[in-house]
């Protein structure tokens, strides 16, 4: 994989991140709206690299601490995809100097 499709696929991890987190804030926010259907966020690999995120309501209730467990696991999600991101720009900023040299 190049170092441009390694970027690439950290940077739909991190968009799919930030709508699953979207979908949470929409859910604790609405959590005690008569009739909610809790938003429910489907990760799906795509097949040149990457991740898409895709929400759909469910017929469960929100439950808080779901909420807040989810939150927790798509911040980690998102900052394990952000580390990878500054990798790859590292790892090019560095191909860059060498071959200016």
């Amino acid at each position: 994989m190049s170092i441009s499709g390694i970027t690439n696929t950290a940077l739909s991890g991190m968009r799919a991140q930030t709508t699953r987190i979207g979908a949470i804030a929409n859910n604790i926010a609405n959590s005690s709206t008569p009739d909610y259907a809790r938003l429910n966020t489907s990760l799906t690999a795509v097949t040149s690299g990457g991740v898409k995120a895709v929400v759909s309501p469910t017929a469960s209730d929100v439950d808080p601490a779901t909420e807040l467990t989810d939150l927790l696991e798509a911040e980690l999600a998102y900052k394990a995809n952000a580390v990878v991101f500054e990798t790859g720009a590292d790892l090019w900023e560095m191909l860059m100097s060498i071959t200016r040299d």
